[in-house]
């Protein structure tokens, strides 16, 4: 069993914007490119012998956000990202 390390960003704020890209062989929206302002951030991402994987975790209120966050504030966690899907007003044709 490895143990798990959760990598923490350098900058105080970083915001950027991206699109799903949609898999025409798997016939789903699966695929989450990351932008080079996150690799820049993240620079152990770009060691290839690496393995790294994510964690993803959804809350249905903020009462339950608030909960994780404390959590994670005692346990000295590094903040978590945050995550939007964002309905782009055009349609791709």
């Amino acid at each position: 069993m490895s143990e798990e390390e959760i990598i923490r960003p350098s900058k105080e704020e970083l915001i950027v914007k991206g699109k799903l890209a949609y898999s025409e062989s798997l016939g789903a929206w699966n695929t989450i490119r990351l932008k080079k302002e996150i690799l820049n951030e993240y620079k152990v991402l770009k060691e290839k012998q690496k393995i790294f994987s994510y964690k993803l975790v959804f809350y249905q209120n903020s009462t339950q956000l608030e909960k994780a966050m404390k959590q994670v504030k005692r346990d000295n966690l590094p903040t978590p990202m945050l995550l939007w899907f964002v309905k782009e007003r055009k349609e791709q044709v």
